[in-house]
């Protein structure tokens, strides 16, 4: 499930790709395929170990032309010297960060003049539902410490010298998904509605019937889970 589309990413074979926040990967494996070298960087070393492996796998196969490599890391302090990337994919991570001007700014600093970067957050609108919800959503370690509007995370990103591009919406049927657990307890993933529901996900996910893909599409701009924008790094 991608939330960030390469087109508009700018994207070539043989670009140097940072995913900062890689989570499980998503973004880093359709880099490779797509034959970039990317570097997957997260503070999960039990993340990075599945991630790791899977590249290992992708590269072996020949479906991860560009290669890649994973690094424990700190989005605070990247261990990376200035201009290292040509693209930077930055998914669902600042909303995560007390300090997220300063994540913004060493972000800034590793891309390349020229290059551009995707960072995506939870949309304003839906994220308030759920805050509304459940405290528990948010306030756990490691949860969501802010909601952003487009303009603040526009501004934020303009103040480290960087120039948006162009935004969307992406994952509308996502939504319903989490006002379902916020309002019957983020823990009751088992709960009948939320098992239902979360089986539509997956089944849109691994097979991406027309009918769910047309409706996502449609819902996106009213009600899309993530906000996606992007910016380049002037030359």
């Amino acid at each position: 499930m991608l939330t960030v589309r390469y087109d508009r990413l700018g994207l070539r074979p043989g670009d140097r790709v940072l995913d900062l926040g890689c989570g499980a990967g998503r973004h880093a494996y359709e880099s490779m395929r797509r034959g970039a070298t990317v570097i997957a960087l997260d503070a999960s070393d039990s993340e990075l170990k599945d991630v790791a492996g899977t590249m290992a796998a992708l590269i072996e196969q020949g479906e991860g032309p560009g290669g890649g490599g994973v690094v424990n890391g700190d989005g605070l302090h990247l261990p990376f010297p200035d201009s290292s990337f040509d693209r930077i994919i930055a998914a669902e991570v600042l909303e995560h960060i007390p300090a997220d001007t300063g994540a913004i700014g060493e972000l800034a600093r590793v891309l390349r003049p020229g290059g551009t970067m995707a960072v995506t957050v939870p949309r304003f609108g839906p994220e308030l539902v759920n805050w509304v919800l459940s405290d528990a959503y948010h306030s756990v370690e490691g949860g969501h410490v802010r909601i952003y509007r487009r303009s603040a995370l526009g501004a934020r990103l303009a103040a480290a010298g960087l120039r948006v591009t162009g935004s969307h919406h992406a994952h509308a049927l996502h939504t319903p998904y989490w006002w379902l657990r916020c309002a019957v307890g983020v823990d009751r993933a088992d709960h009948p509605v939320v098992s239902a529901y979360h089986r539509l996900l997956v089944w849109d996910i691994v097979s991406a019937p027309p009918v769910t893909r047309v409706a996502d599409r449609l819902l996106n701009p009213l009600m899309g889970k993530s906000l996606v924008v992007y910016v380049e790094k002037p030359a």
